[in-house]
């Protein structure tokens, strides 16, 4: 049997024990700021680079739009003054048996920004809302 790289059109998102169909997710991204540095007694005339701080992307994710399916703004209304409804979210690349090959475990996620669908008169589209979510931590597990 050959070994293939996965597919990344099977997925999962799962937020308050519910999971939700989603066509895209993206923004999955974890960066380190780097610091440089040189001490005045260095023999070295260039600096050193340090990790600094970790950084986390804003995450987008996308579906298509239901009659009376109000989920992402009744989640968005949660936010008051500087309070909001944090959710932790569960993001699982799946294998043919359905099963998580790679999860990405996202921590006090709550949403920013929603993007209805654009409308055209002469559109062909299914209608896709999008979801920006912004978070304090993504932790990656290979299954």
């Amino acid at each position: 049997m050959a070994n293939y790289p996965l597919s990344k059109f099977h997925f999962q998102v799962d937020w308050n024990g519910t999971n939700i169909g989603f066509t895209e997710v993206s923004g999955l991204d974890i960066s380190n700021d780097v610091i440089e540095y040189r001490d005045g007694a260095s023999p070295e005339y260039s600096k050193i680079k340090m990790p600094g701080q970790r950084k986390f992307s804003n995450i987008n994710l996308k579906r298509g739009m239901f009659k009376s399916d109000n989920e992402f703004y009744t989640w968005f209304n949660t936010i008051n003054m500087n309070t909001v409804e944090r959710r932790d979210i569960t993001i699982s690349l799946l294998d043919e048996t359905m099963t998580p090959v790679v999860t990405w475990k996202v921590k006090n996620a709550w949403p920013s920004k929603i993007t209805p669908t654009d409308l055209k008169a002469d559109g062909n589209d299914v209608a896709i809302e999008s979801l920006e979510i912004v978070h304090e931590g993504l932790t990656i597990q290979n299954d």
